[in-house]
Parts: structure tokens; C-alpha cells; sequence
């Protein structure tokens, strides 16, 4: 067994080893979520945690680890009477992000279950964390369904398996740890809400820390047992204090007093639900009882707050995480050794009236939603350009506040990773047939299976009740669902799109299906063109945290290299497909369809390199940024080459949009016939 870095060797990281010791101390915290830059050393914090838990007693023989103090008696290997027990180490679990799902929560062999009415139970990863860690390591980048068990897991603290009516049930309660790169895409908020605590990490900007992370760290790799060795003793009284913390546990006291500010203050910040009070209430507890006191005081609450609630005021993924501290502080103040009023109405002068020193996220970054104009009243002048910035460029301006947008998919059935944009093959869906099974069968198909198995029942010799099925018989469900697409931005930041309050209202359309996307599952990239040519301001990823950052410092200003943006999105998406041949991709074009620069025939180039994704089958739409009451419907022809469809800013918030694939499939249909 290789020799893991030692816990207490880890230099600086003061939160992210707090909120692990605390889970260590009371699982029932709810588990840790860390977010924060690669090579952080997230990581290697999560799995030197193991070494410090205390060893565990299970049931000899039993695959669920069950407790000999307190058996399961739903266990599959049970019941299990007064046999010998065992002593091991707590295990550390982790979860890849390919896993399947029947690595995760185990599976049933169906043939055995309809032959001979046998539960063959195959324990999974949820099975072998039992009492111990689960890791997930990029828990952002996991499928959907896969984080919906593992949450539901560790919420009930029990794992179901259900195949056609064959269910298998074991205990499932481990300490849940996750870790993630914002860079690389958010989890959605109520999935951020099941995890009890959450820190962000970041490298230490302080030289001498530097030094000492790559002094240990080298150290480490060239003797990893003696460098162990050295920190034996830190490690082992590290180990006695949780073990001294979890039997204190019991004895802290929860006052009324404490309780009143733990509500108050999950109140001020308009959390959602009252998973946070309860989450808060139990780390004040464990901060106490891993201090050596037997009463909680108002510092564990702030501790507490700082760690269970920052995570859980996000409204969307454009929010930025954290903590008002100095409202906390005022929170809590105004709270100190109050006794909670027996009245539960408190009246048009208590603590839920929405007047001052009442709840409400603080802004971030301003006072209120930023205007559609920029803070340039319509009409005025447009200010010089920016030191620096180049001639004939603006400096960025803001989006407009962004709104709910109809769905925009691709036409046609893919196979790509599970989503909510675009019909596709998933496993998880409808059923709509069945086929012979590649590989492991996960999902069967009853009836289709019954159907394979019944001609040859008397060849078999089947003389009893029983279907005699055989593993040819066998039938995979197939089924239909949705799935995540790329959905690649094409945005023109020329000089025709400058004008203050276009551009922002531009920016406010591309941030709406930023949202959208990011509820859809998509990965998003963002091509950008003005000037003489294009960039690609983001390259695809799951983050769209990442793109609205750049949208939000887009400049404009220049001339119009149209068919600049079209060739470089034609490279990004040949790369992407050759990445992830699965995924389709969604061409988003926004633009008011000008062409003004790039080579002596500009609107030519630019319809050529249209008709080169149209020859490629790319789904596409164009958002006809075209302002006042003259058009010349340059967008509407671009769409035409694109052999998609186009749709005004003003339409994208309208009814009208729900038709636009159904058109965009009429149109390639036409084409095609002629």
C-alpha cells in the first residue's frame, strides 16, 4: 500500500482542514464540498483525512460492514446473529467520473433474479464507503443521475437498487467529500445545498508558504516512509483529539439562546429551506466539542455560518459565493443572549419585517441590477474610448438584466452525455424498444425478454412454474431522454454593434442563454469578432461562470470581419468533434449581419463560410441584432446560408421562438429535395 502525505504535514489550508476534521468528528455535518484552482492540494488534504479516522468494527464476513454493536437488519448478507467480529481501517472510497451507475450503487443478475428468484447482489461503491469516506474528485464534472443517488445516499443513509421489481436495500452512511475547479463548470444549487459544509481554497500568494509546500513537498516524493515517519507523532495526537471529540459529542449542550442565533441568522441571508439551520446547528456542536468545551458559544455560531451557509446563498451561477462578514457580525450582535419569544409571530416589529438590519443577499458590486444603458442616458454622447484600448475601441459595457428564453435544441436523436437540451438516446428516458445488451446489461427490458425466452421453453425442458431464461434472452431497454449539447457563441463586437444600449441589450440575450445553458447541462464556448479578425475569448468547457466573465469584458469597436467569427467557430467545432464525437453542437450566431472587413469581398467570404457548417449539419440560429426602423435583413440571409434560422432579440423572449426548429427542419428538408 502506497504511503499517503500526512494530514497535519499540509501547509496552511486552515478552513479546508477544519471543515474535514469536523465531518471526521460528527459525520452527520453532511460532508465537505471543495472548490477552488488546481493543484491546491484539495486532493491530498481529502485523502490523508483516512488515515486519522479510527479504526471501525464489522461483522465478520459481512460486505456492508456492518456494525456488530448494531446490525443492519435489512442487510443482504444478513441476519446476522452473535458471530465474530472484525477490526479494519476506516475506508476512503473514490468515485470516478466515469463510474457507471451500477458501479456506484451496485447491481442485480437479472438472469438469476427471473430464473430462480435469487437476489444476486453485486455491492457497489455506495456499499464499501459504508462508515467510512466517499471521495469524488471533479464531483462537478459527474453525471446527473450518478450525484442524484449519491446524494439521496447520503441524505437517507441508505442505498436502494431496484431492477423490474427486484429491490435490494443496504446502509449506505459515509463522511461525503467533494472536490471541483469553478473553471470547469458549477454543480446546480440544490445540489450545492446537500453538501453540509463548503471552503474555497486557493494558493497561498505569501512567498515563505510557497517555499515550505515545495520544501515538504519534494521531501515527500524522495522518501515518502521517512518523511511519514517524521510526522508520526503529530498525526497520531491528531487521532486521539477526534477520538476524545467524538465521545465529548454527546455531552455538548445546544442552548435556546444559540438556536435563536443559528435561525436569525440563516433568516438575514434568505437561505433556502432549513437544511442550513440543522447543518449549522451540528457543526456549532462539533466546534465545540473539538475545542473541549461542553456549550456552544456564539463563536462556534459564526464559525459555523461562515463554513455551512456561503454555498447556499447562490441564486444562479453568476453569483459570486461568500459572505457579508460585517452582517454576519451584526447578526449575531443583535442576537446575543436573547431567549427565542413563545409568541412565533413576531409582529410588525420583528425580526422578519424586511426593515433595517431585516435579511436580503448584499449586492454584489452595486446597488440594484445594472442598467440596460450603462449609466448613459439614451441619446447622450458616447464616451472617448479607453486608455489603451485602441482606436475606434469602447470599453466593455454591462448586460442587460437577463431574462427566461424558450429552448433552443438541435434537431434530430443523438447519443451525447445526458442533459436537458436535445432528444437523445440516454439511459435514463421513456423506453421506446429494446435490443440484445454490449456488454453488461443495465436496464432490461421485461416484456421484449419474456418475449426472446417463450419459444423456447419446451426445447429447454421447462416443467415447472418458472421461465427457463438463458443470458441470449436477454433484452437492453432502449430509451429515449435528453442530452447536453455544445452551444458555441458567435458574438459580433464591431464598431455596428456599439451603440451603448445595443450592446448591452446583446450582452443581456447572450448572458439569458448562458442561463440556459447552464440549467440544460451544455457546454458553452464563445468566438468573438471585430476589427481585423476573430478570437476564441473561451474555448469550450462547463463553466459558465467562465463565460459570462468574458462577456462581461468584451470590448467593441472596428470593422466587421463576419466570415473571420464563421471559419474560426469551424475550426473550434472540427476540434470538438474529433474530442467528443457524441456531443452536437448549437451554432449561436449574434450579429445584425454586416459584413466590413476581412478581404475585398467581404459579404461573399462571409456567406461561403456559412454554407461550409450548413454542409457539415450544424444546428444553427442567428440572432438579428439589427436596431431601428430601416432593416435590411442581412441576419435572415445569413441564416439562409447557415441552413438555420433566425430570430430577433425581441422574438428570443417570445412565443414565436418554440417554432424555430420545427422551421429550421423544414428548411433543411427543403434543401435537401432540391
Amino acid at each position: 500500500m502506497s504511503t499517503r502525505y500526512p494530514f497535519t504535514a499540509v501547509v496552511g489550508m486552515d478552513d479546508l482542514r477544519l471543515a474535514l476534521l469536523l465531518n471526521a468528528v460528527s459525520p452527520a455535518v453532511g460532508g465537505v464540498l471543495v472548490r477552488g484552482e488546481k493543484g491546491t492540494a484539495k486532493s491530498t488534504a481529502v485523502r490523508a483525512l483516512a488515515e486519522l479516522l479510527p479504526e471501525v468494527a464489522v461483522v465478520a464476513g459481512c460486505r456492508f460492514s456492518c456494525d456488530p454493536a448494531s446490525p443492519d437488519p435489512g442487510c443482504p448478507d444478513g441476519p446476522h446473529g452473535d458471530g465474530a467480529s472484525d477490526a479494519r481501517p476506516a475506508r476512503m472510497v473514490e468515485l470516478p467520473v466515469g463510474a457507471s451507475e451500477d458501479r456506484l450503487v451496485g447491481s442485480l443478475d437479472i438472469e438469476k433474479a427471473l430464473a430462480d428468484g435469487v437476489k444476486a447482489f453485486e455491492p457497489g461503491l455506495l456499499a464499501a464507503a459504508h462508515r467510512g469516506i466517499l471521495y469524488v474528485d471533479e464531483v462537478n464534472l459527474l453525471s446527473d443521475h450518478l450525484i442524484d443517488h449519491l446524494l439521496d445516499a447520503a441524505a437517507m443513509g441508505a442505498s436502494h437498487v431496484e431492477r423490474e421489481g427486484v429491490s435490494v436495500r443496504h446502509a449506505a452512511r459515509f463522511l461525503l467529500v467533494g472536490t471541483m475547479n469553478p473553471e470547469e463548470g458549477e454543480l446546480r444549487p440544490q445540489l450545492l445545498d446537500r453538501f453540509g459544509l463548503t471552503v474555497e481554497v486557493a494558493a497561498s500568494r505569501v512567498p515563505e508558504e510557497r517555499v515550505e509546500v515545495v520544501r515538504r513537498r519534494l521531501a515527500f516524493e524522495d522518501d515518502p516512509a521517512g518523511f511519514a515517519a517524521r510526522w508520526a507523532g503529530e498525526e497520531a495526537a491528531l487521532r486521539s483529539r477526534i477520538v476524545a471529540a467524538r465521545e465529548a459529542l454527546p455531552r455538548v449542550t445546544l442552548g435556546d439562546a444559540v438556536l435563536l442565533q443559528i435561525a436569525a441568522t440563516c433568516a438575514a441571508f434568505e437561505v433556502d429551506g432549513m437544511r442550513a439551520d440543522i447543518v449549522m446547528a451540528r457543526t456549532a456542536t462539533a466546534l465545540a466539542a473539538w475545542a473541549g468545551r461542553e456549550e456552544v458559544t456564539s463563536e462556534d455560531v459564526r464559525q459555523a455560518a461562515l463554513l455551512a451557509l456561503p454555498h447556499r446563498r447562490r441564486r444562479n451561477p453568476f453569483d459570486a459565493p461568500g459572505m457579508d462578514e460585517d452582517k454576519l457580525d451584526e447578526t449575531l450582535e443583535r442576537f446575543q443572549g436573547e431567549e427565542p419569544d413563545d409568541d412565533p409571530d413576531p409582529g410588525p416589529d420583528g425580526p422578519g419585517d424586511g426593515g433595517p438590519g431585516g435579511g436580503g443577499v448584499p449586492p454584489q458590486g452595486g446597488e440594484g441590477p445594472a442598467p440596460e444603458t450603462d449609466g448613459v442616458p439614451e441619446g447622450a454622447p458616447e464616451q472617448a474610448p479607453a486608455p489603451g484600448s485602441g482606436a475606434g475601441e469602447r470599453a466593455a459595457v454591462k448586460a442587460a438584466e437577463p431574462f427566461r428564453t424558450k429552448m433552443l435544441s438541435v434537431p434530430g436523436l443523438g447519443e451525447g452525455a445526458a442533459g436537458r437540451r436535445s432528444r437523445a438516446r440516454t439511459e435514463h428516458g421513456r423506453t421506446t424498444g429494446a435490443t440484445r445488451p454490449r456488454g453488461a446489461l443495465t436496464k432490461l427490458h421485461l416484456s421484449a425478454t419474456v418475449r426472446a425466452a417463450a419459444p423456447h421453453q419446451r426445447a429447454r425442458g421447462r416443467s415447472g412454474a418458472g421461465l427457463v431464461v438463458r443470458r441470449d434472452d436477454l433484452r437492453q431497454a432502449v430509451r429515449e431522454g435528453r442530452e447536453g449539447n455544445l452551444v458555441l457563441f458567435v458574438v459580433d463586437a464591431s464598431g455596428s454593434m456599439a451603440a451603448r444600449k445595443r450592446m448591452g441589450a446583446v450582452k443581456g440575450a447572450v448572458l439569458s442563454l448562458l442561463l440556459d445553458a447552464y440549467q440544460r447541462r451544455d457546454k458553452v464556448g464563445l468566438v468573438t469578432f471585430r476589427g481585423r479578425g476573430a478570437e476564441l475569448a473561451l474555448p469550450p468547457t462547463s463553466s459558465v461562470d467562465a463565460a459570462a466573465a468574458r462577456l462581461e469584458e468584451l470590448p467593441t469597436g472596428g470593422r466587421t470581419p463576419l466570415a473571420a467569427g464563421l471559419l474560426k467557430a469551424h475550426d473550434v467545432l472540427r476540434v470538438e468533434r474529433l474530442r467528443d464525437p457524441s456531443r452536437r453542437a448549437l451554432l449561436v450566431v449574434v450579429t445584425d449581419g454586416r459584413a466590413t472587413g476581412g478581404g475585398p469581398d467581404p459579404v461573399g467570404l462571409a456567406a461561403r463560410a456559412a454554407r461550409l457548417h450548413a454542409g457539415e449539419g450544424t444546428a444553427s440560429v442567428v440572432v438579428d441584432c439589427e436596431a431601428g426602423p430601416v432593416r435590411l435583413g442581412l441576419a435572415g440571409n445569413l441564416a439562409r446560408d447557415l441552413g438555420g434560422t433566425a430570430v430577433t432579440l425581441d422574438e428570443l423572449r417570445a412565443d414565436a421562438i418554440a417554432g424555430l426548429v420545427r422551421e429550421a427542419q423544414v428548411n433543411r428538408s427543403v434543401r435537401r429535395a432540391a
